[in-house]
């Protein structure tokens, strides 16, 4: 909560926290594994899949960087894919919570969920390596 002002927020509600919740958990993620990357002076990227699974682990900084940077991406061409991937993946908000906070439908959110996640797991292959790895995850709904 140190990352931004709270008095200067208006929370909405419940969910309008974890939203934004979900947004600084990306970037203090992604902060801490540069950071980590960056000490070890350019460790070797191998591949990562886009999962659910994926956790904040010394050995997993290099994937967190290469996600950030798949998501910036994938932020310039569908904004709205990216919010929900990061209320679901950083946040852990149900399709329902994300659908009410962006004012859109669950199905809405289930397709930017699948296909945002098939966009980010295409562009981690691409840029990571030969290893094969699908996406699915968990299922959740």
């Amino acid at each position: 909560m140190r990352l931004i002002d709270v008095t200067q927020v208006q929370w909405r509600d419940r969910l309008h926290f974890f939203a934004i919740a979900s947004q600084l958990m990306r970037r203090v993620l992604v902060d801490a594994a540069r950071s980590r990357a960056y000490a070890k002076h350019g460790a070797g990227l191998g591949f990562v899949s886009f999962d659910e699974g994926i956790v904040a682990a010394p050995d997993r900084s290099t994937e967190f960087v290469r996600l950030d940077d798949a998501l910036n991406e994938l932020g310039s061409l569908d904004p709205r894919k990216v919010q929900v991937v990061e209320m679901r993946f950083f946040g852990g908000l149900s399709v329902e919570e994300i659908a009410e906070v962006l004012k859109i439908s669950p199905s809405s959110v289930l397709r930017d969920w699948k296909l945002g996640k098939a966009w980010l797991t295409q562009q981690l292959r691409a840029n990571g390596g030969d290893e094969a790895d699908d996406a699915s995850g968990p299922a959740r709904s």
